[in-house]
């Protein structure tokens, strides 16, 4: 049997840590790609333009295999390090934490940093919504009307997630299909008379 449940958040979430006079702003965020990645990066450095660093860490994926830890300038992993280990530590992925940090006038030494990036991104994470998410693909499918029951009966069997339907004299749609459900929608759409599937990467 395929695994394919992991943990992620529903929404953005926020934490806070303030240690002499430095104020750590720990932002969460729900993310599936880089490019979404990229962009919330963008506009929290935008809004907080006048922080000194913006630090982040993320994992993406089922198995969590696409990650980063950035420490934006501050001691090397004294900042990325530990909001990664804070995610690693609830076992969540599909998620991205930016740390915002204005800087207070005292030094906090490394093992103040370690512990600041730590506790608000803890912060943030306590009070984030956890979810179970679904791993899947995407899979459009093209089939001729005459084979339109024969899907149908397929997708409902399964209990797939359809999304872009057109129903012509060709019909075509997308479904997302669960992991461990893959190799029994790929051998039963062999069945069906005319029918294309591909992945959508």
């Amino acid at each position: 049997m395929v695994e394919d449940t992991y943990r992620s958040i529903s929404e953005p979430s926020e934490g806070l840590f303030k240690d002499n006079g430095s104020r750590f702003i720990a932002l969460a965020y729900p993310v599936e790609t880089e490019d979404e990645i990229k962009a919330i990066l963008d506009t929290v450095r935008k809004k907080y333009h006048d922080a000194r660093h913006h630090c982040y860490a993320y994992r993406l994926g089922l198995k969590g295999d696409r990650f980063r830890a950035n420490d934006d300038g501050e001691p090397s992993s004294s900042a990325g390090r530990p909001i990664l280990g804070q995610i690693d530590s609830m076992g969540l992925s599909d998620i991205l934490v930016v740390v915002v940090r204005y800087f207070g006038g005292i030094k906090l030494g490394i093992p103040g940093l370690i512990r600041a990036y730590k506790t608000s991104t803890s912060d943030a994470l306590e009070s984030a919504v956890i979810v179970e998410k679904i791993a899947g693909k995407d899979f459009s499918i093209r089939f001729p009307y005459l084979s339109m029951n024969s899907v149908m009966k397929i997708v409902k069997d399964l209990g797939l997630v359809m999304k872009n339907q057109d129903f012509g004299v060709d019909c075509a749609m997308e479904v997302r299909v669960r992991l461990a459900q893959e190799s029994s929608f790929m051998e039963k759409m062999s069945d069906v008379e005319g029918a294309e599937v591909k992945e959508l990467l």
